[in-house]
């Protein structure tokens, strides 16, 4: 009997590390997914601000890319999940393109003014990312309850900043909602976190763990980006004359 428990319980620690080895390996993935979308993201942008002509086509269709960039948010996990390689790959590259073209103009407008405020946005929002992300990793609290919540705070966010875009265009209320904005995705950031390490599951087969992989991907860069771009936002007002 003793033996018996014994080897259930060696078998179990064995099992738990083979399941947490897994799941290192599945959230590097997520993780690297990301980074490689950042990248893009930055490599886009850099190449439209230093081109005037396709800054002025890009500026003349900021709306299509914003219009572009929210129903990529919602069809995109549709697509990621399809099944195919090729499609959910295609899907998250797509939204990172929409992205990259879509913050041009406000990046490049900002390299012309001051390029270390781009720099230290970016690191201020790694910074704020990573702290969060680990924290949504490691806390033991579920925050599942919290994602009704952030849906319907991420919908009056948006619908805010397009009111004062087209009709108010208050400077003091763009650097409300930038800072609303910050907080808001910095517990998003926690929030998916959590939920992508709940997704893992150790049997899964090939496809079913790449599709989970490039969506986790897909959730966190559009937190990291939307992060970064109003951290760029607030320093851009705060420095302003």
């Amino acid at each position: 009997m003793a033996d018996y428990k014994l080897r259930t319980a060696t078998q179990t620690r064995a099992g738990a590390r083979e399941i947490d080895q897994g799941l290192r390996s599945y959230m590097l993935g997520v993780y690297n997914y990301m980074a490689l979308g950042v990248a893009g993201t930055a490599i886009i942008t850099l190449a439209v601000a230093m081109s005037p002509a396709a800054m002025q086509t890009v500026m003349s269709l900021k709306w299509v890319f914003f219009i572009g960039i929210l129903g990529m948010g919602f069809f995109a996990p549709r697509l990621i999940f399809s099944g195919n390689a090729a499609v959910a790959h295609g899907a998250y590259w797509l939204y990172v393109g929409l992205w990259g073209l879509g913050i041009a103009p406000m990046v490049g407008y900002y390299l012309g003014v001051d390029p270390g405020m781009v720099i230290r946005a970016f690191l201020i929002a790694a910074a704020t990312f990573g702290a969060t992300s680990l924290a949504g990793y490691v806390t033991k609290r579920d925050l599942s309850a919290f994602g009704t919540f952030f849906m319907m705070a991420t919908i009056g966010i948006i619908i805010a900043m397009v009111v004062n875009v087209l009709f108010i265009q208050s400077t003091f209320m763009s650097l409300i909602t930038s800072c609303i904005t910050v907080l808001l995705f910095a517990g998003v950031t926690a929030y998916e976190t959590q939920a992508i390490k709940e997704m893992y599951y150790e049997g899964d087969g090939a496809a079913a763990a790449r599709g989970k992989s490039i969506f986790g991907a897909f959730i966190l860069y559009g937190s990291f980006v939307t992060i970064f771009i109003h951290i760029l936002n607030i320093l851009g007002i705060m420095n302003s004359d």
